[in-house]
């Protein structure tokens, strides 16, 4: 660690897949203390003013919005039907603060310093935003290791990502779509997705309305592997930064949130 800090979260990394359970135990156990410490730098996001919104309905959100859900109720009252709750919206506070929910590309090589990135990136969300925060990690499907709603230590959070191994296709819209779910259970002032990606899809799908369909999107991308980032960046006005390794993590966060 003192001579080669990446080299030393990859091999911590690895060995939390060791084929030795008491090693491998061991292993997580330190990878998780040592990445959610690396992962406290950087300050956190001040506090702010709520106010009141529209936002879409949640039965404890808030007092039904008449106006944006006229047509709803108006359309099932005609067939005596059941409204649809998603063309329904509310009126409730919007809380300060901020709500991140990370996504972790898991397709392709998801061993040494991917793995040890991928970890260190929950680690350092989970202190920036540690009462409101998701981890998802996507490939041909959405595995969700931290829900948006749910209390879950952080150490808990770093080495559940630790046993994640990367394989198959990339479901690049997909995982998007879950994101955008995951943050309408906030009540945050601010909603991010933080996209871990070299963002190279290869399931079909239209991952640029996907991201459009978010409050905010920021793209953490490898330096050596950037351009499909970079486009979609372009495309939807998400703001990235590159990493070559683990440690770069915290401070690439702080320039795509804007810390």
């Amino acid at each position: 660690m003192d001579e080669d800090p990446d080299a030393g979260l990859a091999l911590l990394a690895d060995l939390t897949g060791a084929t030795d359970p008491a090693l491998c135990e061991l292993a997580r156990q330190l990878a998780g203390r040592i990445m959610v410490d690396i992962g406290r730098r950087g300050r956190t996001r001040p506090k702010g003013i709520g106010k009141i919104e529209t936002q879409p309905f949640r039965p404890d959100a808030g007092d039904l919005d008449l106006d944006t859900s006229l047509d709803a109720l108006a359309e099932a009252r005609a067939v005596r039907g059941v409204p649809d709750v998603d063309r329904l919206k509310v009126r409730g506070w919007r809380k300060p603060g901020m709500a991140v929910c990370l996504l972790v590309d898991r397709s392709g090589s998801m061993g040494g310093r991917p793995l040890a990135t991928a970890a260190l990136a929950a680690a350092a969300v989970a202190h920036r935003a540690p009462a409101d925060y998701s981890v998802l990690a996507f490939g041909p499907e959405v595995v969700v290791a931290k829900a948006q709603d749910s209390a879950k230590p952080a150490d808990q959070v770093v080495t559940d990502v630790l046993a994640l191994r990367g394989f198959g296709t990339t479901d690049l819209a997909g995982a998007l779509r879950v994101a955008t779910r995951q943050l309408q259970c906030s009540t945050a002032g601010r909603r991010v997705a933080v996209l871990l990606s070299d963002c190279r899809a290869t399931v079909p799908g239209d991952a640029l309305a996907a991201a459009r369909e978010l409050d905010e999107l920021c793209i953490v991308a490898p330096a050596s592997d950037s351009e499909q980032a970079l486009r979609l960046a372009q495309d939807v006005g998400a703001r990235l930064a590159t990493v070559d390794g683990p440690t770069d993590i915290p401070e690439a966060l702080a320039r795509v949130l804007g810390d």
